[in-house]
Parts: C-alpha cells; sequence; structure tokens
C-alpha cells in the first residue's frame, strides 16, 4: 500500500514560531503555498500556519501581522502522518481532524507534507471522494 513518503512533498519550509505573520506571508508568496509549518527553536513542530488563519485571525481581528508571531496562531498539538504511514492512515487522519494538509515527521523529523491534492494524485478516485466529503463536514 501506498506509503506517506512515497506521495509527500519533500523538503517542506518551515516558518520559525518567533517570525512575524507577516515574513509567514511572504515566504508563503515565494513558495506558492497556502500553508507552512511552525517550527520552534528546537526544530520541533508548532503547529501549521494557513493563508486562512493570517486573515482570520490577524488582519480581520485587526491585529498588525508585522508583530504578530506565528507561533501565537499554532493551536493545540499539531496533527501528523509518520513516513511511513499507509494512505489509510493518511485518510483516516485527514479525515477525522477535518484537514488538508499533514507535516510528515520521520521520528522527530519533519520531513514533508501530504497535501489533499498529493492525496488525489495517488489514491482511486472513491477513496478521494470519501476524504473531501469527511474534510468538507463542518
Amino acid at each position: 500500500m501506498t506509503k506517506a513518503r512515497e506521495i509527500m512533498t519533500a523538503d517542506a519550509t518551515c516558518v520559525g514560531a518567533n517570525e512575524t505573520v507577516l515574513e509567514a506571508a511572504k515566504k508563503m508568496a515565494r513558495l506558492k503555498v497556502g500553508a507552512l509549518p511552525i517550527c520552534g527553536t528546537d526544530e520541533k513542530l508548532k503547529g501549521m500556519l494557513t493563508d486562512r488563519d493570517i486573515v482570520v485571525s490577524v488582519l480581520a481581528a485587526g491585529k498588525d501581522p508585522a508583530t504578530v508571531k506565528a507561533g501565537d496562531l499554532a493551536q493545540g498539538e499539531a496533527v501528523t502522518i509518520g513516513a511511513d504511514d499507509d494512505a489509510a492512515e493518511i485518510l483516516r487522519t485527514m479525515g477525522a481532524h477535518q484537514v488538508r494538509r499533514l507535516p510528515v515527521i520521520d521520528g522527530h523529523t519533519l520531513v514533508g507534507i501530504v497535501a489533499l491534492a498529493d492525496v488525489a494524485r495517488a489514491l482511486p478516485d472513491a477513496k478521494v471522494g470519501d476524504l473531501l466529503q469527511a474534510i468538507s463536514q463542518n
């Protein structure tokens, strides 16, 4: 069965927990991505920062993106997938947590990101449809 490491986008770029949201947004634009993992000074994953988080939690709230730290937007423990977890686990985890992107870890090291688009390219349409329905609830 397909493993996370086979379909992930490798070399995920982190935004530092102490970097500003403005710096994160510029990094997202440069990389042409809608989300970045948030990494602490200890190189451990602290969470994910999405373009939606920036809009809703910073801009719409009237906060200054040049002063808000990316780490301030990390919420709870990050939902991750192991590099050797199979497609069934990816589907279950994305569906259960209603997320479109999962950081992939090998031990304690971030090695990539599995996005819904990666899953769509790698798995049969029926499974992708079920996942999309699970993620889109609420």
